[in-house]
């Protein structure tokens, strides 16, 4: 039941503001659920996908979508994606809680000034 609320919390957010995998489902699945980070990260980019398919396509019948400037974010930050993944099963679990914790206090900081 948990992971269904955080689902439905993740999709609020994440149509709302235009975030919910890092944001709001890895600190619940971390925090409340107690998964390991890695399993966390993960299940979430899995999520995502669905979540952010399901928004999509909600503001692309209202036609408030750029189709072609979503595909050159996109395509790369696939590619970053990539990368982020290889460099997180590198780096030791405290170095990724801290460096993750330290992007949303960055995020929030900057989203308040």
């Amino acid at each position: 039941m948990r992971l269904v609320l955080i689902g439905l919390a993740a999709g609020f957010f994440s149509a709302l503001f235009g975030v919910g995998g890092g944001v709001v489902i890895v600190p619940l699945l971390v925090l409340g659920l107690r998964f390991p980070q890695r399993s966390a990260t993960g299940t979430s980019l899995a999520a995502i996908l669905v979540v952010a398919l399901a928004g999509a396509v909600a503001y692309g019948v209202r036609g408030e979508v750029h189709w072609g400037h979503a595909a050159l974010v996109g395509l790369p930050a696939a590619l970053g994606a990539i990368g982020g993944a290889t460099l997180q099963q590198r780096l030791p679990l405290r170095a990724l809680a801290f460096a993750f914790a330290g992007l949303l206090v960055v995020v929030g900081i900057t989203l308040l000034v």
